[in-house]
């Protein structure tokens, strides 16, 4: 039985050598299994981060954006916006004058401040509204959409208008472009009359390019509430606006090709009190005074002496009068 005490030690030892490797492979497997899976739930991670934060994730329930991107999905801006070619495009425009800014009669020249709007039809800028979220007006950038080309033909120069830079749509195709002009234009302006003249000026606008064909105008109010309307008109200075007429007319410069323009007639008339105080009043004062000196007896020295200074007062008055009377080549007022 002694022999067998050694081989009996070495299983022992050989028996707690294998339960320690096992024990290190087990603590070396979890380590790796613990390694994974920080690796697998850091990546997991990484990509839900990743996915938040791109565009799809951020406007994945924007009905605006995704509206915007069904509407400007192959649009050409640079085609007029209809599905057959023979149809032609009306826009139907409008203007209300805000303020009257200045009238230069010696360079015959009328600055205005208007409240100006067109809208047309775009057959292509259509969507259902049930599709998105009952939508059904969208603002879309002026440069993203096909924009008439009407201007005025009365420009003479470019006025400090702000730039607006978006336009209405709605789900039926209508585009509103609304905004205010500055507007400098030439006028023939008559001041026979002055300071009780009222002056007529013209604003015509016209496609400089498209004919009767592509684009038709048309006015977006009845000519009667144009002529009357003055809501917006906020200037009490010199000027007052009176009423705005409209005229529709069709015009060929060769007799082949015509178009179609809108001219509206803007009358004003001039505030006379402050001519009245300073012009009418001491010229009425200087008349009498000039009438009554002739009472006064003849081999007087005053009657001298009195004329000499009526005729003095006329000279000075004649300064004042010539820096408020407005100057033109036309014509000289009646004063």
């Amino acid at each position: 039985m002694l022999p067998g005490l050694p081989s009996e030690r070495q299983e022992g030892h050989q028996s707690s050598r294998q339960r320690h490797r096992s024990a290190k492979t087990m603590r070396l497997s979890s380590g790796w299994t613990i390694l994974l899976y920080l690796l697998l739930h850091g990546g997991a991670t990484v990509c839900t981060v990743k996915k938040l934060g791109s565009n799809p994730g951020r406007f994945a329930n924007a009905t605006l954006v995704r509206l915007a991107e069904f509407l400007s999905a192959g649009y050409k801006k640079g085609v007029r916006p209809v599905k057959d070619w023979r149809t032609s495009t009306i826009v139907a425009i409008d203007l209300m004058v805000y303020s009257i800014l200045n009238v230069d009669e010696k360079n015959q020249v009328l600055t205005t401040y208007v409240w100006y709007r067109q809208s047309w039809t775009d057959e292509f800028l259509v969507w259902n509204p049930e599709d998105f979220d009952e939508v059904k007006q969208l603002s879309m950038p002026t440069a993203n959409v096909w924009v008439p080309d009407i201007l005025i033909n009365e420009f003479v120069d470019v006025g400090k208008s702000p730039d607006i830079p978006y336009v209405y749509v709605t789900h039926e195709g209508l585009v509103q472009n609304y905004k205010p002009i500055q507007v400098v234009t030439a006028c023939t302006l008559n001041i026979y009359n002055f300071p009780f003249d009222v002056q007529k000026c013209s604003l015509t606008f016209q496609s400089w390019l498209h004919t009767i064909d592509d684009i038709n105008i048309t006015l977006m109010r009845s000519p009667e509430k144009l002529r009357d309307d003055k809501s917006v008109f906020m200037n009490q200075g010199e000027w007052e606006l009176l009423h705005i007429l409209s005229n529709y007319k069709i015009f060929s410069v060769d007799n082949d090709d015509y178009y179609a323009e809108m001219k509206f007639h803007v009358v004003i008339r001039r505030r006379p009190l402050f001519y009245t105080v300073n012009l009418l009043l001491p010229s009425i004062f200087l008349m009498v005074m000039d009438i009554v000196g002739f009472y006064l007896p003849p081999d007087s020295g005053e009657r001298v002496s009195f004329k000499i200074t009526l005729l003095l007062g006329y000279s000075v008055f004649l300064i004042i009068v010539s820096d408020t009377l407005p100057a033109t080549a036309i014509g000289t007022p009646l004063i």
